[in-house]
């Protein structure tokens, strides 16, 4: 798969560099990405084009590791005016007549099949700040191309690069895990933590914090969570499950969790999110058995007066819980959302809450609400209200750690993986007006979300 460098005639070294990361990143020879299929497909919606691919180029061909639309070969020539004339820049490149422009009126793709008159790119750029290749989009017409639709293009790019670095990251680890001789039990962990954050961003004027409690050391499981910045200022986050344990289940997750950000990008609103993944999963898995999950997605909008609305959308997920500061807990209903994946045309459930200083919302899996109790019985919603309704404070760290105790007193009635994700908004300091923001310095620094010592119950 990884492949050997291609021979060429004399190269600069910056070249030389970028063709070993190509190669180390092991993109010229595979198979094409179905996950990467969902860039170009999004990148074409983003500028409604009727074509789009992600390329990577190599010293003397590119490979189309993703294509949407009538493209044509999988593998392409080296000719300048294209993508490989746009690894040459840091930003993006656009030609928004590709005949009037000499440095793409002779390009094959635009003198022949498929008649490419607009072209734009964005870099995939690892952090070394090596060019791997590109996110394009084609257009048979000519077209200009507005900055917000290039800034987005640029996220999409990036977004490809981050995927690749995890890819990178996790069969590294993979290989040295193998090579030390490790049991099945180090692996897991090791891989379990490649599908999650490594840490959270800091949400101005919020508290947040994540945890991961397996059930069994030595399976990989399949829940997952992520928060991160949407370009007009505000915040999305999701939380959810996939069926199934072991190597499948990870392979889903990963798609899960790279779906859901992309499709933010496109369109951050939570239901066309959770619809965006529905499609994606039914596409990727129509040949085979279904594979689905269930799932959670929010977005966070904060307000002057330091509060936050939250809007969800919810997929056969368990609701998530708000509780207030005055010490009361409820579920936020999100009644009727079905599946992911799995249903011809699935219905996801929407709801509204805000959080007031002193608040917080609290995300799960069903390995929580699903234990058992010491009479038999499950936890179920209402007992986790119960149990966190008297919580004081209701910041993020203590709600954790409120669980993490829960879960510890439960024992053995855990039987399956619990992923847990908490935001809370800082309690207004004493003499300080209703009307007055809470100040972010308030907020608790971002807490690290490796797998609790939970774990080793």
């Amino acid at each position: 798969m990884l492949g050997t460098p291609e021979a060429a005639p004399s190269r600069t070294a910056g070249e030389r560099r970028r063709l070993d990361a190509v190669h180390r990143y092991g993109l010229l020879d595979d198979a094409p990405d179905g996950a990467l299929d969902r860039v170009a497909a999004l990148a074409a919606r983003l500028f409604g084009a009727p074509m789009a691919t992600v390329s990577v180029v190599g010293a003397d061909r590119i490979r189309l590791k993703a294509a949407y639309g009538p493209t044509g070969a999988r593998e392409l020539g080296r000719e300048p005016g294209l993508a490989a004339s746009a690894i040459e820049r840091d930003g993006p490149y656009v030609v928004p007549d590709t005949l009037r422009d000499p440095r793409t009126a002779a390009h094959p793709l635009v003198q022949g099949a498929p008649g490419v008159r607009f072209y734009a790119a964005a870099p995939i750029t690892t952090p070394g700040g090596d060019r791997l290749g590109t996110v394009d989009v084609w257009d048979t017409r000519p077209r200009e191309a507005d900055a917000d639709r290039l800034a987005a293009l640029g996220e999409l790019a990036a977004l490809v690069a981050e995927e690749l670095e995890g890819r990178l990251a996790a069969a590294r680890t993979l290989a040295a895990e193998r090579r030390m001789r490790t049991g099945a039990e180090r692996l897991a962990r090791t891989l379990q933590r490649t599908l999650l954050p490594p840490a959270l961003p800091a949400v101005p004027g919020l508290s947040t914090a994540a945890a991961y409690h397996t059930a069994s050391p030595d399976e990989v499981g399949g829940d997952f969570y992520d928060l991160f910045p949407l370009a007009d200022g505000r915040w999305a986050f999701f939380l959810g499950d996939v069926c199934g344990k072991g190597a499948d289940a990870a392979a889903l997750t990963s798609l899960t969790r790279y779906t859901l950000r992309a499709a933010a990008i496109h369109d951050p609103d939570p239901g066309a999110a959770l619809a965006t993944l529905d499609a994606v999963l039914k596409a990727e898995y129509q040949d085979g058995d279904p594979r689905y999950c269930t799932a959670v997605f929010g977005v966070l909008e904060s307000a002057p007066d330091g509060s936050f609305e939250v809007v969800l959308a919810a997929g056969g997920h368990p609701p998530a819980l708000v509780l207030r500061a005055d010490g009361t807990s409820r579920p936020v209903p999100t009644p009727g959302g079905q599946l992911i994946g799995l249903l011809p045309a699935p219905h996801f459930a929407r709801n509204t809450v805000r959080l007031d200083p002193g608040d917080a919302l609290l995300l799960y899996t069903d390995g929580l609400t699903e234990a058992r109790t010491d009479d038999g019985g499950m936890l179920g919603e209402d007992g986790l209200a119960d149990r966190l309704a008297d919580l004081a404070p209701h910041g993020a760290e203590a709600l954790l750690a409120a669980v993490d105790k829960l879960l510890g007193d439960l024992g053995d009635g855990v039987s399956d993986d619990t992923a847990l994700l908490a935001l809370s908004v800082p309690a207004r300091p004493a003499g300080v007006p209703p009307t007055a923001p809470v100040h972010p310095a308030l907020a608790d620094p971002p807490r690290p979300t490796a797998p609790s010592a939970q774990e080793n119950r």
